[in-house]
């Protein structure tokens, strides 16, 4: 499939941008979507960039009743010069084909989506905000589309591409987040579709949030669905712990996604000459490593928040309060870093970003 052959449906209304300070996260979006769709006879097809609007769908259609479904997230930045950037968004189009893989929709051609997503973002280049911390967030995503009730992979696929324009994450500055040690809720299991980012995950992770959110903390740390005693992700994000001067995440297993942030983060570090290790790390280890002080800073990763300094973990009752509740040196540097690096105000030494023309 070439480039040349997306069709372009301008919209002829055209929204009203909103203000910087009005931008929340995925509340507004903008004049046009990319869509393309697949069939078994004719595969993926008839992409075009269309004005935003809503999808008709038959009542059976397989996504309502099995959840087929995949999505991405990633974003792109304006830079002081005026440049629209993308920041390693070929991974995300790699990490949509693994989840693919794990959900039975067929495989993507990369290189074309991915230009797709350079050409709608052009036309949209307008609602990509300058402020300090804002950027256009960018929702790649696939459904299943067969009406039809049994229980199979679908025959037909849609892909779609929305845009909305976000503020920053940390409206007043980078702050610790408090977490609840989830003891009683899994939110995937080896062999299970935690790796894949697919839409069950973040149902199956509702309950444990709202209930840690009534007692006051902001996020979840996942363990393991087996034992229940190693570390997997927090929230929806990755994490990463300092202990003794090393910085440790648990290791891909399966069941934990492999986020663009997370490798990004491994990467910085390795740069800098910061021990690092990717392993199983068990809770009863950082309980034990808190009680010795050697537990330095606990940072999540994601697109989103890029890092989520922790400020406290609640464990059994029981309150361990990290770099006394607040953002430590390595987290700090690590979020100055990747978001000077996708805001075109620091070099980058490994080539992350790609310009939008």
């Amino acid at each position: 499939m070439e480039h040349s052959q997306i069709e372009i449906i301008r919209s002829e209304s055209k929204k009203q941008k909103p203000q910087t300070n009005q931008l929340e996260f995925g509340r507004i979006f903008t004049n046009h979507m990319f869509i393309m769709d697949y069939s078994v006879d004719k595969g993926w097809h008839h992409p075009r960039i269309t004005p935003y609007q809503p999808v008709s769908l038959d009542p059976a259609a397989m996504i309502f009743h099995y959840g087929q479904t995949v999505f991405e997230g990633l974003k792109a930045y304006r830079t002081k010069e005026d440049k629209i950037l993308l920041f390693r968004p070929e991974k995300n189009m790699e990490r949509l084909n693994l989840s693919n893989e794990r959900i039975c929709i067929p495989h993507i051609d990369e290189e074309f989506v991915l230009e797709a997503l350079k050409q709608l973002i052009s036309l949209e280049k307008d609602w990509v905000p300058s402020a300090e911390g804002t950027s256009l967030y960018i929702r790649p995503f696939i459904i299943s589309t067969e009406p039809y009730l049994g229980v199979a992979a679908s025959k037909t696929y849609r892909l779609m591409i929305i845009l909305s324009p976000v503020g920053s994450y940390y409206k007043e500055g980078i702050n610790p987040v408090r977490i609840y040690v989830e003891r009683n809720y899994v939110r995937a299991v080896a062999g299970g579709t935690g790796k894949a980012k697919t839409a069950g995950n973040y149902a199956a992770s509702l309950k444990a949030q709202e209930e840690s959110e009534k007692i006051g903390y902001s996020q979840v740390l996942w363990l393991d669905g087996v034992e229940k005693r190693y570390i997997e992700e927090v929230g929806s994000m990755n994490i990463f712990f300092k202990i003794n001067g090393e910085i440790v995440t648990p290791v891909l297993n399966g069941s934990i996604l492999p986020g663009v942030t997370r490798d990004s983060v491994i990467q910085l570090l390795k740069h800098w000459g910061v021990p690092v290790s990717e392993r199983r790390i068990s809770i009863d280890e950082i309980y034990e490593s808190y009680q010795k002080g050697w537990v330095e800073e606990i940072f999540g990763t994601g697109t989103a928040a890029v890092i989520s300094p922790v400020g406290e973990l609640n464990y059994e009752g029981e309150k361990l309060v990290i770099n006394n509740g607040e953002t430590g040196p390595i987290a700090k540097k690590l979020y100055e870093t990747i978001t000077n690096i996708q805001n075109g105000t620091e070099p980058d030494p490994f080539d992350w970003t790609i310009e939008v023309n």
